[in-house]
C-alpha cells in the first residue's frame, strides 16, 4: 500500500492496488454506460449491489452521498472502517454449500 492509493469514496479507506471495482452511479441496464463511474473497495461494491435493486441505484441512489445516506450501508460502512484497507469478507458471494 502506497500513499498514492485511491481512497473508496464510500469507506474512506485507501484501496490497495487489485482491491478495487469501478461503481456505475447510474447502472449500465439502466441508461448508466458511459455515465460517471466511481472506484469502491471490492466488498463495498458487493454491499451497495446486495442492498440495492439497478431500478432503486437509478432513482434515488445515484450519488456517493446518497449511497452514503441508506441506513443499511451506512451501518455497514462505519462496520468497514475499522478493517484494514485490503479486507475482504471470509464468504465471498452465496454461501458455500456443505
Amino acid at each position: 500500500m502506497s500513499n498514492s492509493d485511491p481512497i473508496c469514496p464510500l469507506c474512506d479507506r485507501p484501496i490497495p492496488n487489485g482491491g478495487g471495482s469501478l461503481h456505475h452511479l447510474i447502472p449500465k441496464l439502466k441508461g448508466g454506460k458511459g455515465g460517471p463511474t466511481v472506484l469502491l473497495h471490492v466488498i463495498c461494491h458487493k454491499e451497495v449491489h446486495a442492498t440495492l435493486t439497478e431500478a432503486e441505484l437509478a432513482r434515488e441512489f445515484n450519488t456517493v452521498e446518497a449511497l452514503r445516506g441508506h441506513p443499511r450501508l451506512e451501518k455497514f460502512l462505519q462496520w468497514v472502517r475499522k478493517r484494514p484497507p485490503g479486507f475482504r469478507s471470509k464468504v465471498p458471494g452465496k454461501r458455500r454449500g456443505r
